[in-house]
């Protein structure tokens, strides 16, 4: 899934991307939980909603490479460590940060996110909100 996932950042700006090669990761009612905080919070349910969230995310930003990972727990609820190097495309500044998520797995799919982020305020900064 993280590889479908850089491949969908890298393939560009909003629209340029298919979500179809991440879809299959996700099991059919999968909720994403995002922090309000950001420019992309709140709750995307479903394929529908994802791929909602993704074209949400690569309007925002520029660039969102996944870093080194730690996989701190796997099995039903999985945790993992991500650094993240990302710049926004509204005011082109650049942030270097974690993620922790904790993911669900139900029938060998994704069926739920929960990302916590470092600093969420620093995010919405560098967008600009």
């Amino acid at each position: 899934m993280y590889r479908a996932e850089a491949e969908y950042f890298a393939a560009g700006g909003p629209g340029s991307a298919s979500f179809a090669p991440l879809a299959p990761y996700f099991a059919e009612d999968v909720v994403l939980h995002q922090a309000d905080g950001l420019p992309f919070g709140g709750d995307w349910h479903g394929h529908a909603g994802l791929e909602k969230f993704f074209l949400e995310m690569s309007r925002i930003w520029e660039l969102f490479e996944i870093g080194e990972q730690e996989y701190l727990a796997v099995g039903p609820t999985s945790v993992v460590l991500t650094q993240v190097r990302a710049r926004t495309r509204t005011t082109g500044r650049e942030l270097e940060f974690p993620i922790l998520q904790a993911i669900r797995i139900e029938d060998g799919r994704i069926a739920e996110v929960r990302p916590f982020y470092w600093d969420t305020a620093a995010i919405a900064e560098a967008y600009g909100s």
